[in-house]
């Protein structure tokens, strides 16, 4: 009897071992073309952001991750020169394991209004969150009191106002 052992190894920059990314599912739902769930293999093969940032610990570190704009565009939500008129009025809830949530009116996101990418990141110092912290959290570069900073994201409802 013969026994295969095949061993994957993700490297980091300057082929630093990177720890895997816990199993999740994530979805994007409500008032989209499409709805999603992405699990782990699917959001490991979406463009990738990184940033340094200063996390609710104090500590800064570098976090890496998928721009929410890249996501809801993958569920055909309108943006960019489709996003207006009634558009506007169209916003997303980031909901946590822990019934937390915030939510971003779509040109807070959509960088045809802002220089900003906010991000659903997966990884801190190149390893997987914290499970405080994780598998997914959503950051917010330049926010200061992290009140949008989100922990353990479940779901991303599209809802419009009135």
């Amino acid at each position: 009897m013969t026994i295969a052992v095949c061993l994957v190894v993700q490297l980091g920059q300057a082929g630093e071992p990177v720890a895997p990314a816990a199993d999740f599912q994530f979805r994007i739902s409500g008032d989209v073309e499409r709805p999603l769930t992405i699990n782990t293999v699917d959001f490991a093969k979406l463009e990738r952001h990184t940033v340094r940032a200063r996390g609710h610990d104090g500590r800064e570190g570098t976090l890496e991750g998928v721009a929410i704009v890249d996501l809801l565009q993958l569920a055909g939500v309108p943006l960019g020169n489709d996003l207006r008129g009634d558009g506007m009025l169209t916003y997303l809830v980031v909901e946590a394991t822990d019934g937390y949530r915030v939510v971003f009116a779509l040109p807070e996101i959509d960088p045809a209004f802002t220089e900003r990418t906010i991000l659903l990141v997966e990884r801190r110092d190149q390893q997987p969150l914290s499970s405080h912290d994780g598998p997914l959290q959503v950051i917010v570069p330049g926010e200061k009191p992290h009140a949008c900073w989100v922990r353990q994201v479940t779901a991303f409802p599209i809802r419009r106002a009135g």
